[in-house]
């Protein structure tokens, strides 16, 4: 019965320790998406909070110097400085004017530093004229499918 106890508390150990990882690595994970607008009225709140921001990248804004990028988020008449010192490559998609989601921390400094970065430019996915959004205007083959 002792070896049957022993094992008992060595699965309890060992199921206890994955939920706390499961739970730990979860809140970790835990990621807020906001706005410009709703990071600026959250004020000294968003300081060390995980984030991740969505604006428009301001045309001519963008800097490269060496790994790092910086750029500047606008939503109508809101400005939010960002700097990317990710490992990833930034998205082909991302240049002047593109929707962009930055996903990282903000900064005492006023600006945000993004480990991540996604961009979405909005023409690429319109209608071609005399075709439909998402379909090729032309038959993929000899049968029309």
């Amino acid at each position: 019965m002792k070896r049957y106890g022993k094992f008992a508390a060595l699965i309890t150990i060992l199921l206890g320790t994955l939920v706390w990882l499961a739970a730990s690595g979860v809140s970790e994970a835990k990621t807020y998406y906001k706005t410009v607008a709703e990071l600026n009225q959250m004020g000294q709140a968003a300081l060390g909070k995980r984030l991740r921001v969505a604006g428009d990248v301001e045309e001519g804004s963008i800097r490269r110097a060496g790994a790092e990028v910086r750029f500047v988020l606008r939503q109508n008449d809101l400005r939010l400085p960002v700097v990317y010192r990710g490992s990833d490559p930034l998205p082909d998609t991302f240049r002047g004017g593109a929707q962009a989601v930055a996903d990282g921390r903000m900064g005492a400094d006023g600006t945000f530093q993004a480990s991540r970065i996604q961009a979405k430019c909005a023409s690429k996915y319109e209608a071609k004229p005399g075709g439909r959004a998402g379909r090729p205007a032309a038959p993929l083959n000899q049968a029309g499918l």
